[in-house]
């Protein structure tokens, strides 16, 4: 790469969140450099951990025009199984709330190896996008001078290089990352002794449920995890504890693996035709203090923000979270057209949210390796199993990420008037609701016509009856036409959600839409968005999906709202 070539972006690492980043900021109109130190073609670069993508995250994915690709090939799961000594247990545990998903269309888990993931991911990386494998990020540089691009980047290759001219760093190289250490950032937290393995495989066994999400109880390895993979394969997990690992003076093999996970399955028989990857790692909760640095210049995402065990399989999900959060407001920061403080609260939600799944995620890892939690002061002679199902029970809006919320900030404003015009939260997940199509009367579902472009959107709720409603949309229509910055701001979308139906938007609304209009003669959207039918109401729909504002039918209302968040001038 030419050192004079200039770009918005430079990410190091190519794993699925460094891809994410990329593909997403080059959708959003930036140019971007990604280093990746591994050759992602070569056999030891092909597998990694993260199988699983929860509702929610699916969700983002699908509002990027990713989840098609990830759909063919993946494993839609959407039941599970609880064994012990054989027996099936009623109730199940862990992985029961699979099977009680609504209010979404991705009401499954889908299984599909973190490979996969990446080569679709490459596949849609467009020309904006300089990709760098087998070179490996040795440091970088932030220039104080106040140029506009003050990045520089140190990479060893075949040659060393200093790449320069970024306007900002992402660090996305994994739990040991190297722009997190360089950047002086402290990663606290602590890791346990307690190990365990991971194997992956094409497997013949006589268990009866062997394509359902399964926790398997035992006395030896702990909770064992068996994960129905894509392409027919299985995921097996057990703990290594200090009593098998001392059969094993020698160390872990892949045989000692298969052996291990061929014990933790008795009574059933299992036997690996193949085996596709395995691992041991050390279970560890540790978060960067910040996820930003250098006056917003460099930020980390994904496992370089944070580490913590796969006993929710929340890894690949949350470090996703990170990325589509990031990405659109780095996107407004880089345009010039949002506030500095929008920015900084990548940090404060993603911290937030991750700070909660650490605080369960040490529980759930002490009781699948048979430990009590110091919290705990019930009786030590009880079955674990018992509150660790009970945890994931209650951490079930959490695991499928459709009940993830983030607090009160620039972003998220509760409406000040006591008068509730719209019922959803600010900082929820905008509910995905039935729309109707004008003219063909055909279905459409908000989330696909709300896509990720980098907009806030705006819905416009007409109310159940337009002519009572006229003398409430024709003030904001008017204050529209007076107020461009508002109206056409290249950051804003508007959308009306009109609770009648007719032969053309304009002939039931009697005066131009705000933006292109859907129907909702039956009152679904309506209600899922709690909307007083007898006033409408306003929500607005952050560029990642979630709720940033709700109000009347008010322009200076919105327009108080916008102006502490985007550049209207």
């Amino acid at each position: 790469m030419p050192v004079s070539q200039t770009y918005d972006v430079t990410i190091v690492g190519g794993g699925p969140v460094g891809l994410l980043l990329a593909y997403q900021l080059t959708r959003f109109g930036l140019s971007v450099c990604l280093v990746e130190k591994q050759n992602k073609s070569s056999p030891e670069g092909r597998y990694g951990r993260a199988i699983t993508l929860f509702p929610r995250t699916l969700e983002l994915l699908d509002q990027l025009d990713l989840v098609g690709p990830m759909l063919q090939q993946g494993f839609a799961c959407r039941t599970s199984v609880t064994y012990k000594d054989g027996v099936r247990q009623f109730p199940g545990k862990v992985w029961t709330f699979m099977e009680k998903i609504d209010g979404t269309v991705f009401d499954f888990a889908l299984v599909l190896r973190q490979m996969y993931t990446e080569e679709i991911l490459r596949d849609r990386l467009d020309r904006k996008t300089t990709y760098n494998d087998g070179m490996e990020c040795v440091g970088f540089a932030v220039s104080q001078d106040g140029s506009e691009y003050p990045v520089s980047v140190d990479c060893v290759g075949v040659e060393r290089m200093t790449f320069k001219r970024y306007k900002y760093l992402i660090g996305a190289d994994g739990g040991h990352s190297i722009i997190r250490r360089r950047a002086n950032i402290p990663f606290d937290g602590d890791s346990s002794e307690d190990q365990w393995i991971r194997i992956d495989g094409i497997v013949e066994t006589n268990m009866p449920l062997n394509r359902s999400y399964g926790a398997i109880e035992t006395t030896t390895h702990g909770n064992v995890l068996w994960a129905p993979l894509d392409h027919g394969a299985t995921r097996i997990g057990y703990a290594y504890t200090p009593e098998i690992a001392a059969l094993y003076p020698g160390g872990v093999s892949e045989k000692v693996a298969i052996d291990q996970a061929i014990a933790c399955m008795r009574p059933f028989n299992l036997r690996f035709k193949e085996v596709h990857w395995w691992t041991l790692y050390q279970i560890s909760q540790r978060m960067a203090r910040t996820f930003a640095s250098y006056d917003n210049r460099v930020f980390i995402c994904g496992d370089a923000a944070h580490t913590h065990s796969s006993g929710a399989a929340q890894g690949l999900n949350t470090g996703i979270h990170d990325a589509v959060n990031l990405a659109w407001k780095l996107a407004l920061e880089i345009h010039g057209l949002s506030h500095a403080e929008v920015l900084d609260t990548y940090t404060t939600e993603r911290q937030s949210a991750v700070q909660r799944l650490l605080d369960y995620d040490r529980d759930i890892s002490l009781l699948m390796t048979h430990k009590w939690p110091a919290w705990y002061r019930g009786d030590t002679r009880a079955d674990p199993n018992i509150l660790l199902g009970q945890i994931f029970d209650q951490a079930a809006p959490f695991n499928t990420g459709l009940g993830i919320s983030y607090e009160t900030n620039v972003i998220n404003q509760p409406w000040g008037s006591s008068e509730v015009d719209v019922g959803v939260q600010a900082g929820t997940r905008a509910p995905d609701t039935e729309l109707t199509t004008p003219g063909t009367f055909l279905p459409a579902r908000l989330h696909q016509v709300l896509r990720n472009v980098c907009k806030f959107h705006v819905l416009v709720f007409s109310g159940a009856n337009v002519d009572l409603f006229q003398s409430r949309l024709l003030p904001l229509r008017g204050y529209l036409d007076t107020h461009p910055e508002l109206q056409r701001h290249p950051a804003i979308a508007w959308l009306t959600v009109c609770g009648s139906a007719g032969c053309s938007p304009w002939e039931v609304l009697g005066m131009p839409a705000f933006g292109d209009t859907y129907f909702d003669a039956r009152g679904i959207a309506h209600r899922a968005y709690e909307v007083d039918p007898h006033k409408g109401g306003v929500a607005v729909i952050r560029p990642d999906g979630l709720i940033g504002f709700t109000c009347a039918l008010d322009g200076d209302t919105l327009w108080g709202y916008f102006s502490r968040i985007l550049k209207l001038a």
